[in-house]
Order: structure tokens, then sequence, then C-alpha cells
């Protein structure tokens, strides 16, 4: 039977559940709950002698250095859309399949992109913050009606959120990495009042956002990042935030996760923060979960799906 290891369920969101015992049924099943995958050594010691692993987390690490040393493992089943701790190209080399679960998280995540401008816009938590301590606060607010949106990204999720703005009277501009949409990134910056991100983290993508696109942004837009932290650049977004160069910033993802305590972006007044959880609803838990545990499934019946990367021969 083939040994299949979830090496990296910290914190525990897999074991237990329904797709475990799923699982289960695939084979022998190893879950490692306590922290660690995000050292290589022990990543490496984990997954050794796994025909497939299941990777939950983020900060488990697939890379070449990983594939070398595990060589009985042929498949890397994804939890959720992000496969930027994978790499890809070392996978393929090595014959491994990579899997991932594109849209599970997709109207949950959107969701939380639109709760994230309509927090940020309207002051939201400043003012809870200020009226519990005796405050009555009483200032202008943002509002999305009539406004412009940039959406970076046309996924799933980016569709999404298109959809959703276009509900809220917005006036919706598309941008694709793929180069399918009919307006510049530039020509977006300088339009939008709300910049949304949802593209894929890969190298041409990286900084997507730097010094150069700030200064082309609004001082009045809005920043919402539920991508990938590293789409932004860290010192350019701290600037921008701390001179006002744009009006605020609604953050589910960072480049340091979890945040250390210190970090700047904690003392800014005009953040909105959340700790990369906009995908986090017991829907979007069970059924993505479940369909990681179906692509092993098919993997093993020879009849891989959803599939990013298979072994080149």
């Amino acid at each position: 039977m083939p040994l299949i290891v979830v090496p990296d369920d910290f914190p525990s969101v897999f074991e237990g559940t329904p797709a475990h015992e799923r699982l289960k049924k695939l084979g022998e099943v190893r879950v490692y709950t306590a922290r660690g995958a995000d050292d290589p050594a022990e990543l490496i010691r984990r997954v050794d002698g796994a025909n497939a692993a299941v990777n939950i987390r983020a900060h488990a690490r697939f890379t070449d250095e990983v594939f070398a040393a595990c060589r009985s493992l042929k498949l890397v089943s994804i939890w959720g859309t992000g496969t930027d701790n994978v790499d890809l190209e070392a996978a393929g080399r090595r014959g491994i399949t990579v899997c991932n679960t594109p849209g599970v998280n997709a109207f949950a995540v959107a969701e939380h992109t639109l709760a994230l401008m309509l927090a940020t816009a309207r002051k939201i938590p400043r003012i809870d913050r200020e009226m519990r301590g005796g405050a009555w606060p009483r200032e202008m607010l943002g509002q999305l009606f009539g406004k412009t949106l940039g959406v970076f990204g046309t996924g799933k999720i980016g569709a999404r959120v298109a959809e959703l703005g276009r509900a809220f009277g917005m006036d919706v501009r598309l941008w694709s990495a793929r180069g399918s949409t009919s307006v510049t990134r530039d020509e977006i910056l300088r339009a939008a009042d709300f910049v949304s991100l949802h593209l894929r983290l890969a190298p041409e993508t990286r900084g997507f956002l730097g010094r150069r696109e700030f200064s082309l942004i609004k001082k009045t837009a809005i920043l919402v990042n539920t991508g990938r932290g590293a789409l932004v650049e860290r010192e350019a977004l701290l600037d921008a935030l701390a001179q006002g160069k744009i009006a605020g910033a609604g953050l589910d993802v960072f480049h340091d996760e979890p945040l250390k305590p210190g970090d700047p972006l904690l003392a800014l007044p005009n953040v909105v923060l959340s700790p990369h959880n906009a995908g986090q609803t017991p829907e979007v838990l069970r059924d993505g979960l479940l369909r990681a545990v179906e692509n092993t499934e098919n993997f093993l019946a020879s009849r891989p799906t959803d599939v990013v990367v298979g072994p080149v021969r």
C-alpha cells in the first residue's frame, strides 16, 4: 500500500476530518500536527519514504533539495490554489506531479476582499475601537458605489470580486497576466479608487506593485491584497501607507507570516489586517480538503486531476 504523508497540518485542520478518513482508505497515512515543516531537514524527515504528500500549509516549502532527498515521492497534492511554495520546475524534472484545488475558496476569498474594502473605506475597526473608549467619532467615510475598482487577476477569485463589485455599483476594470484585457496595468492604476490583487505569485508577478506603481495610484485609493504578500514590494508599501501616498490598505497576506511583534504594519492606523484567513470557512475547509484527497485518489488510480505540473519526460 502507498505511504501518504500530511507533513504540515499545523495549525491542525485535517486530522480527524472526513477527508482524513477518506485518505486512510487509500494507504498508510501519517499526519504531522506539530510545527516544524518550515524547516527543510524536518520536512525531508517527514516526507522521506512517502509516495504522496498532501500539502496543507504554504510554510512547507517543497524545493529541489526536498525532492532530491525524497526519492519515493511522486505526488504533491496541495490544499489551495497557490503553488509558490513548490519548485514546479524541479517537480516536473524529477518526475513528480503537483495538483491543487483551484476555485474551491473563490467565493469566500472574494467576500473577504469586499469586506476589507468596506472595513478600510468606512474605517470600521478604528471607529469601533474609539467608540468602545467613550468617543463618538463623526467623520467622512468612503463608499463603493460609483467608484472604480481595478481587479488584477481574472481567475475564479478575481472574476467573483468583479461580479460583487458590479453589484455594489462599481466601475470594474480587469487586468490579466495573460494579456487578455484591453487596458494596461498603468491605466487601471491611475483610474482606480480600489486596487485588488488576485494574481498567482510567480517570478513575473513578484513585486507587481513597487514604488513606480504606487506613484501612479491616487492618494485617495485603497489597496486590498488577498493574493500573496510578495505581489507588493514591502518597503514601497510601507512608504506609501506611512507617507499618505495611498489612503489605506486591507491586507490578508504578508511577506512574513505570521506577522512578528513590532512589524511596522501593526502601527499604521490606515491599515486593516486579517491573518491570511480569507478562505477559512467551514464550507471551504470541508470541500477543499476533500478535493485534495480526491486528487490523491485519482492520481493513485492513474487518472490525475487538477494537475499544475506533471513529470517532464
